[in-house]
């Protein structure tokens, strides 16, 4: 059974930073991506970054590009996401998930499974 952890959520001042982690369990298939999520209230779910578990390959929404940084330690399971110079329009629910292959990588409906959601508030 395929399950995803987040943690690291919190609160923070605009142009501060916050890590946020997803421990992935029952899922060892290396050709397969994880993906950060967010969905701010009353808002579509939006893609935010991606890796893909075999080669590290990463893609990023355009506008968390330069600031946001996707990562994963392949020994503990674990995908990262370490925001940097955040903004309040970055506040949100951050959720990670999981699917075989690659392509499309933001695309939240491609996503088989999903965590419970770490919250990330961002105050000016």
């Amino acid at each position: 059974q395929v399950q995803l952890v987040e943690s690291g959520g919190g609160s923070v001042q605009a142009g501060g930073s916050l890590r946020v982690s997803c421990a992935v369990s029952g899922y060892r298939e290396l050709r397969r991506s994880v993906g950060w999520f967010r969905q701010a209230p009353g808002k579509e779910r939006e893609g935010v970054a991606a890796i893909y578990a075999s080669d590290g390959g990463t893609y990023y929404a355009d506008s968390v590009k330069g600031r946001f940084t996707i990562s994963q330690d392949s020994a503990k399971n674990t995908v990262y996401l370490q925001m940097n110079s955040l903004k309040p329009e970055d506040t949100a629910m951050y959720y990670c998930a999981a699917k075989g292959g690659w392509w499309p990588q933001l695309q939240h409906s491609s996503y088989a499974h999903w965590g419970q959601g770490t919250q990330v508030t961002v105050s000016s």
